[in-house]
């Protein structure tokens, strides 16, 4: 299942201004840097942890940034990386696009060792930014945390396979997972001059990032980069893209711009393509959709399989989805009834599972459940069965102008609240109004970052001062309309279903 973030519809519109302080400084051996201060909290934005990745270095390893000299001016972003954007919210692109951000307390001196958290955004592998201003870091940086965002390369930039370009040692294909390692590299030679410590770092992530995440935990080169991760609506049933099927769709491709061959020429011809080109629209075949493949060096298999094997990095998990997980999928949303003919002899048994009613809700739950929730639980399981502790949310909040509307909580709808970057006065967005946070929205938002920042800093989200969280064996904790609550047995009748139909139903991928 390739990750669509339909969230980061709505992720543009929680800006966060307020005046600046002096500019706080930071040296580094790539060279001296200045932020902003904001309201307490030091930011340094744009700070390249690799070199450029064009002209001969497209579609290669990312290779070590180049120092500069003088003081790097770091209080803006740099440009995300090369996609295709929406023109009614443009937003600065480029391939030399290889940066990171930081936010950390003002004043935090070096070497003080807070618990660091580095988040991978969501986006479907096409879209994407750390810029987006819902993942601003400051309010995780005033809970104590030092909070890195990354860039990577996305598309036919960050995924691609193409015979005249794998030749070689190194690994080929997953370059925007290369990124990410290569951040995550940064940040073990770099965290501690902002005041993090590199022996405590926490990967996150949502959507593709979430499925990121869960690659990462199956990489060999990441092994001992990061110590604990959270995965939010990773779809860890994935499939992943066999090499022989990725190069593949890269020669049709090349040969669609009148490359072809599988020399050096067509390697040098590739790289000489217009960034317009490789960002052209990928068409209606999903199969050919860039995402992860399975390379066989940052990837073997997929992490469903490496799970299965305990073969993961045995490290503290959290991981968890929203209650309309389905909302992915405008094709059941539109006919429920085509995508329940799948499930063939086991519908009318399958639906009432579901408690019959509303086709369209019924169908959406299995989707959210087979794509999401079920994939979850049997992750956490595997983790857990390997020795380190794994723990599971849902998701299911909704604000009140939503509730009876809505199915449930969206794909995404989560990020607002886990940032704490919600609206706090009412903004007018295509031809409707998303309202000011309510109390009661402030409330759930305050709970999931106090239990991601203390599982950031002790591993144990359950010391975050709410209910107790307790591991999968014994239940899965809920942020909903009731507030936060333990699940014992989570929907278990129907989660058993999904992972007893794995591979035995034509319900649609």
């Amino acid at each position: 299942m390739r990750n669509h973030d339909l969230g980061a519809a709505f992720v543009a519109f929680w800006l966060i201004a307020a005046p600046a302080a002096a500019a706080p400084r930071v040296h580094l051996a790539q060279g001296d840097l200045a932020g902003a201060t904001t309201d307490g909290v030091d930011s340094f934005k744009g700070i390249p942890f690799a070199a450029p990745p064009v002209g001969d270095l497209r579609w290669r390893p990312p290779a070590p940034a180049k120092r500069w000299a003088g003081v790097r001016d770091a209080s803006a972003f740099g440009p995300a990386c090369t996609q295709r954007t929406n023109p009614a919210r443009p937003i600065s692109v480029s391939e030399d696009c290889l940066t990171l951000n930081v936010w950390t307390s003002a004043g935090r001196k070096a070497g003080a060792k807070a618990p660091v958290m580095v988040w991978i955004y969501g986006g479907g592998y096409i879209t994407g930014a750390s810029s987006i201003s819902i993942y601003d870091g400051t309010h995780f940086a005033r809970h104590g945390v030092v909070l890195v965002s990354l860039n990577y390369r996305l598309g036919r930039f960050g995924y691609f396979a193409h015979p005249a370009l794998d030749g070689g040692a190194g690994p080929v294909g997953n370059y925007g997972t290369m990124d990410q390692i290569a951040a995550l590299k940064w940040v073990r030679g770099n965290i501690a001059a902002f005041g993090g410590d590199p022996g405590n770092v926490t990967i996150f992530g949502e959507s593709a990032g979430g499925s990121s995440i869960t690659s990462l935990l199956i990489a060999p080169p990441a092994r001992g980069l990061f110590h604990k991760a959270i995965a939010e609506s990773s779809f860890g049933r994935g499939d992943g893209l066999s090499m022989q099927r990725a190069e593949q769709n890269g020669r049709r491709f090349a040969e669609a711009q009148g490359v072809t061959g599988d020399g050096p020429a067509a390697a040098a011809a590739l790289r000489a393509l217009p960034a317009s080109a490789i960002n052209a629209p990928y068409g209606s075949l999903e199969a050919e959709r860039p995402g992860p493949m399975i390379d066989g060096q940052l990837q073997t298999q997929t992490p469903a399989q490496a799970f299965a094997k305990g073969e993961q990095a045995h490290v503290p998990l959290i991981i968890g989805g929203n209650s309309n997980e389905g909302s992915v999928r405008p094709d059941v949303s539109r006919d429920p009834e085509a995508a329940l003919a799948g499930l063939g002899a086991a519908r009318d048994k399958v639906v009432a599972l579901y408690g019959g009613g509303d086709p369209r809700k019924v169908a959406l739950a299995i989707a959210t459940d087979t794509m999401v929730s079920e994939p979850d639980r049997n992750l956490a399981r595997r983790m857990q069965a390997a020795g380190a502790p794994a723990f599971v949310y849902h998701f299911s909040y909704l604000p009140p102008s939503r509730r009876g509307i809505a199915v449930g909580a969206d794909h995404g709808a989560e990020l607002a609240y886990v940032f704490g970057n919600l609206p706090s006065a009412p903004i007018d967005f295509a031809g409707f109004t998303i309202p000011a946070a309510t109390p009661q929205d402030r409330a759930i938002s305050d709970a999931m970052i106090a239990y991601w920042s203390t599982f950031a800093k002790t591993g144990d989200p359950g010391a975050a001062g709410g209910p107790r969280w307790p591991p999968i064996s014994k239940a899965t904790l809920e942020f909903g309309i009731d507030g936060v609550q333990v699940r014992p047995d989570f929907h278990k009748d129907r989660l058993d279903w999904a992972e007893s139909a794995v591979g035995t139903t034509t319900w649609p991928k």
